[in-house]
């Protein structure tokens, strides 16, 4: 024990690897309940040294930052994922816009190597380069009280406030106008990140030129949802700076206030991020087959609805029977491989569906195929394994066999025969 030992100085930074084992670092108390509150890393307070903690990171990764109220203390932390951060663009990419630049791992992330720099970098470029033509234009509703009539007089509204006065007058209008959702979702986008700890100085000065070319756009205000958007012809040239946009204000983004503490920063969860990359990949390897695909697509397991389960991808075939189930799992294979709870999941799911195959899709493993025959039930559960360590072009050709596997595992239910 250290009896008598006052707590240690605190640190300004911590940097943690994703699912690395845990590391003992000295942190206000306050500070580290803040971590463990937002969950945003494991946290325990050492039981024998005073201020000292141990923190150990799971699949979130990102930077956050902890202001202690009173004493102004921060505490940055940051999180490296272990798959290459370019790696990691390409997977946020392609479940974001599958048909863009992202397809061949094209995400502009530059020399950075941690993920908060790099999502800056990739935001500001894809900005700029739908700001290049000018902002663009579009069409407003509108409603305003207005000394003149334009457009149509809101009639109802005009008996209700004005009891037959004839001005001011109740009008609504559509105006044409550079203040509109799309340019409001990069305004807010910029704005975030010029918030955020960790932004490289020179990253940041072209942010606050982005945010100079949108200043007449109107912001969005915190907690508000965000304006709907629909891709469109005219609005190509915004979409991949649009889809980042989102990503970033979607609501990954760690911003809270436990106990008056204020933390900031943005964080990928790589669960989901996999679970995306995964079912939008298999989406698109069928697109065109005459199956449709559906992901997280609610059912039951029980006849008497009560037992709610969601796939992350059910396949259907086109008299609208499902032909094929798989699940995402960001897991590695260790040694005594996967667990045994994905296989009971994955039979669940197979006999709900009434599929006699069921795939699991895992980060990576010791074998890129694995089959489980299910005794008494004629389902075979199919276990394939991704390294996502390899380039793009290869990561979407193990995606495309996947599919090719469940394709040839057979259209049928479990009530047919096996051979």
């Amino acid at each position: 024990m250290n009896a008598g030992i006052g707590p240690v100085p605190a640190v300004e930074s911590v940097d943690l690897v994703e699912h690395a084992p845990a590391v003992s670092v000295p942190l206000p108390d306050v500070v580290g309940r803040a971590l463990a509150a937002a969950r945003i890393v494991d946290a325990a307070p050492n039981p024998y040294t005073p201020g000292r903690w141990s923190l150990r990171a799971g699949s979130k990764v990102g930077a956050v930052t902890v202001t202690a109220p009173g004493t102004g203390e921060r505490v940055t932390v940051r999180v490296t994922p272990k798959v290459p951060v370019a790696r990691l663009f390409f997977l946020l990419g392609h479940s974001l816009d599958p048909k863009g630049p992202w397809r061949d791992g094209q995400v502009s992330v530059a020399e950075h190597s941690e993920v908060l720099p790099a999502l800056a970098h990739a935001v500001e470029r894809q900005v700029d380069r739908a700001l290049r033509q000018g902002l663009l234009q579009g069409y407003r509703a509108t409603e305003e009280t207005a000394l003149v009539v334009r457009g149509r007089i809101r009639e109802a509204e005009q008996i209700r406030r004005r009891f037959g006065m004839t001005l001011p007058v109740e009008v609504a209008y559509d105006e044409f106008t550079t203040d509109i959702a799309e340019n409001r979702i990069l305004r807010a986008a910029v704005e975030r990140l010029l918030r955020l700890p960790g932004v490289p100085r020179e990253v940041r000065r072209r942010l606050s030129h982005q945010r100079f070319r949108l200043a007449d756009v109107s912001p969005i205000v915190r907690g508000q949802p965000l304006p709907g958007w629909q891709p469109t012809r005219l609005n190509s040239r915004y979409h991949h700076a649009l889809h980042l946009a989102c990503a970033v204000l979607d609501g990954a983004s760690a911003e809270h206030a436990p106990g008056g503490l204020r933390v900031d920063g943005f964080l990928f969860d790589m669960n989901k991020l996999f679970e995306d990359f995964v079912t939008v990949a298999l989406r698109e390897a069928f697109r065109g087959t005459g199956h449709t695909a559906r992901l997280q697509d609610p059912h039951h397991l029980d006849s008497a609805a009560a037992i709610r389960m969601k796939p992350d991808f059910v396949l259907y075939g086109e008299d609208g029977v499902p032909c094929a189930v798989a699940d995402a799992k960001y897991k590695a294979e260790k040694r005594d491989g996967y667990p045994d709870s994905d296989l009971y999941q994955m039979l669940a799911y197979c006999t709900a569906l009434g599929l006699r195959d069921g795939h699991l899709v895992y980060a990576k493993g010791n074998a890129s195929h694995a089959a489980h025959q299910v005794r008494h039930a004629g389902i075979l559960l199919h276990q394939h394994a991704l390294d996502l360590d390899q380039e793009p072009s290869a990561l979407l050709a193990d995606i495309a066999a996947v599919a090719d596997r469940m394709t040839d595992a057979g259209i049928g239910t479990a009530n047919t025969p096996r051979v």
